[in-house]
Parts: C-alpha cells; sequence; structure tokens
C-alpha cells in the first residue's frame, strides 16, 4: 500500500476510467459473514447473531447493490446438525432460489471456520469423507450451482483451531495444527471430486488469508518460517508440497506420514478462482522487544518469546499491501484472482477508504495483466464479537454495508458507495480525498522500525535451514489482539500524533462552536478520522449573524456543516431568554437556509428538554415535545425551523454529556468535588440518560456520512439519576462518593423547571454502547494525571 509503486492513487478513480474499455469489467460480488464456530461445547453462529438467519428480504437489498455473485453460506453445520443423511433443505432451498430468481449467481461455503456438526471434528479422520458426502446431497439438490468453497480459509481455521487454541479443538501445537490442515485440504479434494460427479462445470473458489511475515533481526527465522506456512492451503491443493517443499521435513517433524503428503501430489485439486482475504492486520510483525507490548501481546516458540502485533503498527515505510499479496500470489500460481473479502471494522470513512483502496487495487492489478475476477464486499450485515476472534458473546457489532442496531436493516454510505462501483461508475466523497489511517502517522502505535532494522521476509526456493526447519509455530498461547481478523478499530480515542490529516483540495467540515465540550470533542476525532475540518469558535463565527454565515460559507465551501454552537446553561437561558433563543433557534435557522442554498449537509445538536417528562418510558424520536424551559423551547423549536427550512438535515437529541477530555462537564466537575472532600447536592428523583462524548461524536460523525436526515437520538442506553450517575463513576474512579448529599429536585434550588423523567431510547437505532461500558471507557480514558490529581485532592481532604 505504501511502498508499491504500481499501486494505483490512494483513494480517487481517475487515470483507470480512461483505460476501463480496454479492460476487463471487474465483478463486484458480495457476502455476509457467516462464521459458525465452535468454542468448547458452544457454537457460535454468525447468520443468527445478524438476524440474516430469518430475514430473506437480506438479498434483496444485497441485489440492489448491483452484486453479481455471492459466497453465500449452506453450512453444512446448520443443515444436518444431527445426523449426515437428515438434512433440512427449507432455508437453502428458498434463499438460493430467491438468489437466482435476482440473477446473482451464489458461491456455496459449506464451512465457514466451524469444525462440522457435533457428530464430527476437524481432526476427525472421517471429517473429509463427511463433508465430501454433504457437498454431493448438496450439489444434488442444487445441480445448477457451479462455484463452491468446501472450506474457507483452511489455513486460518487450523492455526486458530490447532496452535493458537482460540477454536476447537484448541489445540496449541505443531502436530494438531498440520492435522486440522491435511484433514481440510482432503476435505476440499473430496467434497469438489463428489460436486463435480453432478456438475462437471463446478469451480472451486478457494478463500484464504494469506497474510506476510516481519520480524527483529533475531526472529527471522521464525518470519521465514510464517512466510512459507502462509502458502500451505494453495501448495497442498495444486499439488506443490513435494519433497523440495521447504516445510516437508517439518511436516514430517510433526508426525504426518509420507503417504498423507503425497495424496496431494497424485491427486491435485487447484483453485479455479484463488480468493484471497486481505485485511489490515493480516501483515504481521514478530518483535522480540517485549518490552514495548502489552503482556496480552506475547506469545513465542521453544527457542523465543515475542510479541506478534499487526506489522501496520511497526513497519516505518508501511507494507506491501494487498497489491503486493496479489502479485506474489499470481507469480507462484498463474491462477485467476479474487479479493473474496473487503472489509473493516471502523469508522464509517475508514470503511469507504478501505473498500475503495481494494477496488482500485484490483483495476490496477487487472490492468497489468493479473487476471483478477472481482472484488468481495464482505460482511454486508457487519459483523460480531470479532474483537475477541468470536470466542465469546462480547456484544461488540461492527457494521457494513448495512447496520442492524435499528428495526431494519439502514443502508450505510458503503452501500451507496458499493451501488455506483457495482454500475461501473466511479464514485467520489470528500472524505475519500485523504488516505486511510493505515497509511497516516498515526498507524505507529508502538516504537517503529525501518526496514534496516527489520528483517524483510525472504522465500528460498532451497529446504530451510536447519535452525528454521526444526523450529515449530509458536508453543504459547498468542491471545489476539485488538485488532482481530476483521475488527480494527482504533486503540486509542488520542492521536499519537499531532499531524493532521488535511488536504488543500479536500473540501472540510465546517465546526461551529469549537471551543465548547461538544465542538472540542468533534475537532479532536476529525482530526483522529482524517476528516479534513475548518473548526471556529464563537468569536470567529457568531452563527445568528446571517451575512458573517454566508461569508463563511462561500470563502471555506464545506461539504457539511457541524453545529456544535449554542446557549447551553439552562439556568441562564431562564434568565435571559432572547439571549439563548438568538443562539439556539435564530442560529441554528440562518445555517439550516445557508445549507439549503448551497447544497451543503447540515447536522445539528438538541436537547432531551424538549420533553416535559410525563411518561415513564424513554422518548423516542416521534414523541411530541414539550418543553419546561427556556433552553429546552430554543432547542425545540430550533428543530422546527430546522427541518422546515432543511428537511435533508440531521439533528442529533442528546442527554447530560460527559466524557475525559474537558473540565467542564458536570461529572468531572462532581468527582473534582468529591475528590477534594467536599459536599455535592444532588436529585435523587430526577431520572436521566446521559451521553458519553466519544462515543456520541463517533456515532454522528458516521451518520452524517451516512447522509442521515431528521431526528435521531444519541445517549448511552440506560436511565439512573443524577445520585446514580455520580456514584457508579466515583466507585470507577476510586472516589470516596459518601459526601452526595441526595435530594429531591424540588429542593435543588433551580430556577429552570426540569423533568423528572428525561430518558432517551430510539426508534431508529441504539448506536452507543450501554452506560455502564461508557461509564467504564469514561474512567479507562482519563489520563494519569488526572485521576492522580483528582485522588490527590481526595487524600488532601483527608
Amino acid at each position: 500500500m505504501l511502498t508499491t509503486s504500481k499501486q494505483s492513487s490512494p483513494l480517487l478513480l481517475s487515470r483507470q476510467s480512461n483505460t476501463r474499455s480496454k479492460e476487463k469489467v471487474l465483478e463486484l460480488w458480495g457476502g455476509v459473514e457467516c462464521t459458525f464456530n465452535r468454542v468448547g461445547d458452544v457454537y457460535f453462529d454468525q447468520l443468527e447473531r445478524s438476524g440474516h438467519a430469518t430475514r430473506l428480504e437480506d438479498l434483496d437489498l444485497f441485489a440492489e447493490l448491483g452484486i453479481k455473485a455471492m459466497r453465500y453460506p449452506i453450512l453444512w453445520e446448520r443443515h444436518a446438525p444431527q445426523q449426515p443423511d437428515a438434512i433440512d433443505w427449507v432455508w437453502a432451498d428458498e434463499r438460493l432460489g430467491r438468489l437466482r430468481e435476482l440473477n446473482i449467481k451464489p458461491i456455496a461455503g459449506l464451512l465457514h471456520h466451524g469444525n462440522g456438526p457435533r457428530y464430527t471434528n476437524l481432526l476427525d479422520p472421517n471429517f473429509p469423507s463427511g463433508l465430501a458426502g454433504f457437498a454431493l446431497s448438496v450439489a444434488r439438490r442444487y445441480p445448477w450451482v457451479e462455484d463452491y468453497t468446501p472450506i474457507n480459509e483452511p489455513l486460518t481455521t487450523a492455526r486458530f483451531c490447532g496452535l493458537y487454541g482460540h477454536w476447537y479443538p484448541h489445540g496449541f501445537d505443531g502436530p494438531t495444527f498440520c492435522r486440522i490442515l491435511l484433514n481440510e485440504c482432503r476435505a476440499v479434494v473430496l467434497a469438489m471430486r463428489a460436486v463435480r460427479q453432478v456438475n462437471p462445470k463446478a469451480r472451486l473458489v478457494q478463500t484464504e488469508d494469506i497474510g506476510k511475515a516481519y520480524s527483529t533481526p533475531p526472529l527471522s527465522y521464525q518470519a521465514e518460517f510464517e512466510n512459507h506456512r502462509r502458502w500451505l492451503t494453495f501448495d497442498l491443493l495444486c499439488g506443490r508440497l513435494n519433497r523440495d517443499h521447504p516445510l516437508w521435513d517439518y511436516f514430517h517433524a510433526m508426525g504426518i506420514a509420507t503417504e498423507e503428503l503425497e495424496v496431494f501430489l497424485d491427486e491435485p485439486c487447484p483453485p479455479d478462482v484463488i480468493g484471497i482475504d486481505y485485511y489490515v492486520s493480516s501483515e504481521r510483525f514478530l518483535d522480540d522487544r517485549l518490552e514495548h507490548y502489552a503482556p496480552h501481546e506475547h506469545g513465542g516458540n521453544e527457542r523465543h518469546q515475542y510479541a506478534d502485533v499487526a506489522a501496520v503498527r511497526v513497519c516505518a515505510e508501511g507494507l506491501i499491501g494487498l497489491d503486493g499479496i496479489a502479485r506474489e500470489t499470481w507469480e507462484r500460481y498463474g491462477l485467476p484472482i479474487a479479493m473474496t473479502e473487503a472489509h473493516l471494522g471502523c469508522t464509517r470513512e475508514e470503511q469507504m477508504r478501505w473498500i475503495m483502496e481494494v477496488w482500485q487495487t484490483a483495476h490496477q492489478l487487472s490492468h497489468d495483466g493479473l487476471d483478477i475476477k472481482a472484488v468481495t464486499a464482505w460482511a454486508l450485515l457487519g459483523a460480531h464479537d470479532w474483537d475477541t476472534l468470536v470466542t465469546c458473546n462480547s456484544g461488540l457489532y461492527e457494521p457494513g454495508a448495512f447496520d442492524l442496531r435499528g428495526p431494519n436493516p439502514r443502508p450505510t454510505a458503503i452501500a451507496r458507495m458499493l451501488r455506483e462501483l457495482g454500475q461501473g461508475r466511479n464514485y467520489q466523497h470528500p472524505v475519500l480525498s485523504v488516505p486511510g489511517w493505515w497509511q497516516r502517522p498515526e498507524r505507529l502505535l508502538y516504537p517503529p522500525l525501518s526496514r534496516e532494522q527489520h528483517a524483510l521476509s525472504r522465500e528460498p526456493h532451497a529446504t530451510l535451514t536447519a535452525a528454521v526447519s526444526t523450529a515449530s509455530p509458536p508453543t504459547g498461547k498468542l491471545l489476539p489482539t485488538l485488532e482481530s481478523k476483521l475488527t480494527t478499530a482504533f486503540l486509542s480515542l488520542v492521536p499519537r500524533s499531532k499531524a493532521r490529516a488535511k488536504s488543500r483540495a479536500a473540501q472540510p467540515l465546517l465546526i461551529t462552536g469549537a471551543a465548547g465540550t461538544l465542538g472540542s470533542a468533534l475537532v479532536r476525532l476529525c482530526n483522529l478520522r482524517g476528516l479534513p475540518h475548518c473548526a471556529l469558535t464563537h468569536r470567529e463565527l457568531d452563527i445568528a449573524d446571517a451575512a458573517a454565515v454566508a461569508a463563511r460559507l462561500d470563502e471555506l465551501k464545506p461539504w457539511a456543516i457541524i453545529n456544535a454552537a449554542g446557549y447551553i446553561n439552562i439556568e441562564s437561558a431562564q434568565r435571559y431568554p432572547h439571549n439563548c433563543l438568538r443562539a439556539n433557534t435564530q442560529g441554528a435557522t440562518i445555517l439550516a437556509n445557508a445549507s439549503a442554498q448551497r447544497g451543503i449537509q447540515l447536522m445539528t445538536f438538541s436537547s432531551d428538554q424538549v420533553f416535559d417528562g410525563a411518561q415513564s418510558k424513554s422518548y423516542v424520536e416521534s414523541d411530541a415535545v414539550a418543553p419546561l424551559n427556556v433552553y429546552g423551547r430554543s432547542q425545540a423549536e430550533a428543530e422546527q425551523m430546522v427541518l422546515a427550512t432543511l428537511p435533508a438535515a440531521l439533528i442529533i437529541r442528546m442527554g447530560a454529556l460527559f466524557g475525559p477530555w474537558d473540565e467542564r462537564n458536570f461529572l468531572t466537575y462532581a468527582l473534582r468535588t468529591l475528590a477534594a472532600g467536599h459536599p455535592l447536592a444532588l436529585a435523587e428523583d430526577a431520572v436521566i440518560s446521559p451521553t458519553y462524548v466519544p462515543d456520541l461524536v463517533q456515532a454522528s460523525l458516521d451518520l452524517l456520512i451516512d447522509g442521515e436526515s431528521g431526528l435521531w437520538h444519541l445517549s448511552s442506553p440506560g436511565a439512573v439519576t443524577w445520585v446514580e450517575w455520580v456514584q457508579q463513576a466515583a466507585a470507577l474512579a476510586g472516589i470516596d462518593a459518601s459526601r452526595i448529599e441526595p435530594r429531591p429536585a424540588w429542593a435543588m434550588g433551580l430556577n429552570a423547571p426540569r423533568a423528572l423523567y428525561n430518558v432517551l431510547g430510539s426508534e431508529r437505532g441504539e448506536l452507543l454502547q450501554p452506560l455502564e461500558n461508557a461509564l467504564c471507557c469514561y474512567a479507562d480514558a482519563m489520563s494519569f494525571e488526572r485521576r492522580d490529581a483528582l485522588m490527590g485532592e481526595q487524600q488532601r481532604a483527608a
């Protein structure tokens, strides 16, 4: 990506469009995350987690994207769970029938990181024949299906099941790994043989996360070993693992008999299409400098202990990327290639940048003469629990082309981009003017090493040296980092580099009210996300001055306005209603008018104060407003005026804000007060749903990029009184909360009336993590300096 000269321009389709008529048409394929893995005796079913198992209508949504083919699960575990001859075809009949009606070609996947049904497993000698029997049944039932992936990513599955112990049978050794891999590859051969008895034209689309390894010099032997190991799926299937292969002796050392290897030489089953599943964490770095890494990143082999991390976080010059991996694959096998999983678990613009980069890379490779068939938009419905490598129900969901956190799958900006790409059209969006985080300085989380400082991969044709050939894969448990196979969310919300990703050619976002709690958080996260922006304080732009607003917009030409300005002091607003209405209502209306005249997107913020608290259930977007105070009235009127002027505007309602990045939010003030030993009076009968600022800003920016409009409630799900809220936060921060003085709301001495029940819910989608989790994040994100200061105040008070 960073270092390959033939790589296309990071994000803008330009020169490819001039030669498109001379190139093969690149197909857009799709896929749903369908892992069905086993941990102990528990099975994790992504189709159930996403709800796709019961939503036939999802297929129509996929068809609207222009998808030509679909990696689609006809999973052994789901269709024959109890015994091999008792297959329930109802689900597959309905799904494959609908795909056929939609002219979407299925690529039938029979096993996706699974062990098969309970009556078998990856170490079972009868596993290959068992899968072949199921494949034969599938082919007989659907003789018109031509493309198959009997087993997704055999090598990756063998590593996770037999080497790292994540999935059943939870092996941690070379022999288990080798036995699983051979069983899987033999199953692929037998499955395709069975399918071709029915359909001689059936094609094998074999997927694998090929990856690449780098290391510090002392670990060069291990990196070299892994760079031979990464090819094993295709070397076995293509009949290339012979006596001259660097890992021939390794298999013997792991207890594999010669005849078990020779069967692949006698009966090769080369893929018709090699599917490359490339992720930003596919390239790994092995580092013996353990002091730089957290304990969960430590692993090792029989000779050394080391950290195994994503190379993008260490390698100073960057990676060879998908471009380099694909070229190496083409040079090694000369077989057609498809990019069979393109997905990034991150913020929306980074997801878009990743898919666009994969698309452009595929076009460039095709232009350079490689036989590239397609790019697959993977995880169209998102994915669950990959932050833990699907070892438990962690609750983490990462959206894809559709977001499932509402009543129905909601198309994101990715869906809009795929529709354009699927029709062969260029797609442009201002967020694509900046390269992805994997190409920006903040990608480096650990002390970087240049090429001169780390061992580049070496893949000699000769047999590995004795030292390498006897070195086994890591024997210690290599626990997953936060950057799993799919998920690559930022490890920190604080940029490691002050460098801002700005581009003079890029249209910026305009952020008003940049000095406030919300505005400053927007600036911080726009910097981290590589979103070019211009942030203006009230002194730099009074949004209630129509002429000043018009002049700024004409000067900056932003693609969207984020209005974080406004009058936020509820008590002061009650005393000075004119000032509040001018800032909140008049200012927002002026921005809406100016945006409508210029075709600019607008996102502005409102409050839970628009409700009167008369109901005892959470307020949703369609509930009628009935503000009790001037501040609430200013926001309710602003909502009405903005949407009347600009129906495409997005208005975010939020609860009481809290976050780790400023001293002005109430929760931080409350903790400081308690830490200093002072009493703190709080309402014990007023129920609220606070909003964690980092989550609010991340979700709001995603919704803005998605082009959403109308009202949307964003609060951290959970209902607490003011007393409960501060007590919970104090407990997490280790602060004595005994000086809290609970009082009824009427006794708080407030001039502005408040609702006693101000809890926000959403009928459009709950996008923020629960309040309990958000409070944990708040406590963790507080800097050590601030936490020490709080504790110091508490100790001085004592």
